[in-house]
């Protein structure tokens, strides 16, 4: 799905921005919930939204709106709320973690190259 952004290439990047914002606020609540094996899962949850968004869009561009959808769930979640306290506690580093690792895994999965993305070798390029 290279090329210009037609009705159907809307269509997934928004419904990987929906993905986006109901696996980051998920992740964001089991961060702290279960201490070494929330931040796993919940990173793990990310790796596969962020390499499913490559893969089914082609480009970083499915990265791109997955990794909105996860930040926007955590600018949400931050807020304060009308009885004045927050939603997200930064408690523990989990969340720090979980900030951190999320954007390492989307900048890595926007970077890779699919197996088709061969370059073109030196010796055929002017032929």
């Amino acid at each position: 799905m290279t090329g210009t952004l037609s009705p159907g290439r809307i269509a997934v990047l928004l419904g990987l921005l929906a993905a986006g914002l109901l696996t980051g606020g998920a992740g964001w609540l089991v961060v702290d919930l279960w201490s070494p094996g929330g931040l796993l899962l919940a990173l793990l949850a990310l790796f596969g939204l962020f390499l499913g968004g490559r893969i089914a869009v082609g480009t970083g561009l499915g990265v791109g709106a997955g990794a909105l959808g996860w930040f926007l769930a955590y600018v949400v979640l931050s807020v304060p709320r009308p009885e004045g306290d927050f939603l997200l506690g930064s408690s523990g580093i989990g969340v720090y973690a979980y900030l951190l690792g999320g954007a390492v895994l989307a900048v890595i999965c926007a970077t890779l190259r699919s197996p088709f993305d061969r370059p073109v070798p030196a010796a055929r390029a002017g032929k």
